[in-house]
């Protein structure tokens, strides 16, 4: 068998050998290392073929690039706290710089984490960047996610990255609760003994559930070193993974487009990785770090010589969890005090029901790729993105989503909003409850018909072109506002979008969900060629 040698090889050896002649032996060197690894790795190959991929000029995608960016700080700043810091709840006396605590019984976790803010240094900013760049990114995999969701991009092939990115919401979440409960201080404690509760509701397997996991009665004195371990070791690990399969991924399915010339299912209009993009991209890093530390420099969060140690017996009053636990606490905070008692147990519905409705609202975001894929029907690979307005029931459903959010995160702060707005508990409590069932409709229904009438405005705009705002008489007498018609490119932003069709006949669950998604109340039908054409040939167009 006879191998022939590729052309551009036979190029590049001659290249070499030219060099070579000219007297650039450290070159010629320098290259045969490469062509060394490049022959047992492959790295040249595989640096071709994707260092000039394309990604899309749309500021939208840069949110994603926050999640990143603010997980990489995450990473450099825990590594330098993990240099200090003791995950012991061993009692010592404290004897640090921070005079007002001298002389009190702490536990090393206390101890070690007032060191890092008051004796190291640079300990207390690199603490604050640790912990700011934390809240920016589970905001920003929030933004991100509800990018993805408003604008269809999670439709295949991309459902099991959006099942990764989801991972990835929720498990920030968990390392974050795990994070800020580590110094043991009066405010984590009190947190800490929150979850022991919710824990303790669960029937039958609660309390070995929590003997478990505290290791004895609360507080114990292994739930600190195990929950660093799960916020070092086991949670960042399996965060990385899934962040590693989920960038695989979108180098494999290519990035989603918006609509518009030039643009279709099997391109991508951009600007190349190398040298565009990779620039771009490196100072926008710098831009996230610099912001991260300009806040955590400026805006105090988590001082704990404030709070001071934890103590069974006290809780700190305005007690508040970081914004992406509080909606979870308000659910607990308005659900009323319902009990069963039977047969010599209670079971504890107040805190049960909002526990097991915590993970619910979350996993209907989490699931709803595949329902709109039922009720589509829709197995086709999807490059191009939607305007949110052309899908206006899903619109809906993730503003009405939001809302419901937001509504449990007032409820989690309703004793702050009672003292600072001089209101009563009780009726903030009461109005938390009902919106929780009356603001999702109200904000899906106004949204639905905000959208619907967006299409409407969108459909006047091709049809009659843009208002110029110029007068015209007619020579019969009748005056009407100039019109001009719309740029190509704009004209194709507004009609490029498909309307599928709702499934007619049948009283069947996806029948009717087609109907509700497609039908009169779902869309409004996009001007065609032919619309317009009849509006100019009927003298309706000016």
């Amino acid at each position: 068998m006879k191998w022939s040698i590729p052309a551009d090889v036979r190029r590049a050896r001659l290249q070499r050998g030219r060099a070579g002649e000219r007297g650039f032996g450290v070159a010629g060197r320098g290259e045969r290392i490469a062509d060394w690894a490049d022959g047992r790795v492959g790295l040249h190959r595989l640096a071709r073929s994707n260092m000039r991929k394309i990604f899309p000029d749309h500021w939208s995608f840069m949110l994603g690039e926050i999640c990143l960016y603010s997980f990489v700080v995450i990473i450099l700043t825990g590594v330098y706290l993990t240099l200090f810091f003791k995950p012991s709840m061993v009692e010592v006396v404290y004897d640090g710089s921070y005079v007002p605590l001298n002389g009190q019984k702490v536990s090393e976790a206390f101890d070690s984490t007032m060191h890092i803010s008051f004796d190291v240094r640079g300990g207390l900013l690199i603490r604050q960047i640790h912990h700011w760049a934390a809240l920016i990114f589970i905001a920003a995999m929030f933004v991100h996610m509800m990018r993805v969701f408003f604008t269809g991009a999670f439709r295949k092939p991309r459902e099991v990255n959006w099942l990764f990115g989801f991972g990835l919401l929720f498990l920030g979440m968990l390392d974050g609760f795990f994070g800020y409960s580590l110094p043991d201080d009066l405010l984590s404690g009190t947190g800490i003994r929150f979850i022991e509760g919710v824990i303790l509701s669960v029937p039958v397997v609660g309390t070995y559930i929590q003997m478990f996991l505290f290791g004895g009665e609360f507080p114990g004195t292994d739930i600190i070193p195990r929950f660093y371990s799960l916020h070092v070791l086991l949670v960042p690990g399996v965060m990385l993974g899934l962040l590693v399969a989920h960038l695989i991924l979108v180098f494999f399915h290519k990035h989603t487009q918006f609509a518009g010339p030039g643009r279709t299912e099997r391109n991508v209009v951009g600007m190349p990785l190398l040298p565009v993009y990779a620039a771009k991209a490196g100072g926008f890093f710098f831009l996230v770090f610099g912001v991260t530390a300009a806040v955590a420099a400026i805006a105090t969060i988590n001082p704990i010589w404030a709070f001071g140690p934890y103590r069974p017996d006290q809780v700190s009053t305005g007690a508040q969890p970081d914004w992406y636990m509080g909606f979870a606490e308000g659910l607990i905070r308005v659900m009323p005090g319902w009990e069963i008692n039977a047969w010599g147990h209670t079971l504890a519905l107040g805190v049960l029901i909002p526990f097991l409705l915590f993970p619910t609202i979350l996993g209907l975001i989490a699931v709803y790729p595949f329902v709109e894929a039922w009720i589509t029907k829709d197995r086709r690979e999807r490059h191009l993105l939607d305007r949110p307005r052309n899908a206006p029931v899903r619109t809906a459903l993730g503003a009405a989503w939001i809302s419901l959010y937001l509504v449990t995160l007032i409820g989690g702060g309703n004793d702050l909003f009672a003292t600072r707005f001089h209101l009563s508990l009780n009726a903030m409590t009461w109005t938390v409850r009902t919106g929780f069932f009356m603001v999702p409709v109200l904000v899906f229904e106004i949204t639905r018909r905000w959208c619907l009438g967006l299409q409407r405005r969108d459909r006047d705009l091709v049809l009659h072109g843009r208002e110029t705002g110029r007068i015209k008489k007619l020579p019969h007498g009748e005056y009407v506002e100039v019109h001009e018609p719309l740029p190509a490119e704009r004209l194709h932003t507004l009609t490029a979008h498909e309307q599928p069709e709702p499934l007619t006949g049948g009283r069947s669950l996806r029948a009717r969900l087609s109907r509700a998604y497609f039908g009169e109340g779902g869309q409004v039908a996009k001007a065609t060629p032919e619309d317009r054409e009849s509006l100019t040939a009927g003298g309706g167009g000016h």
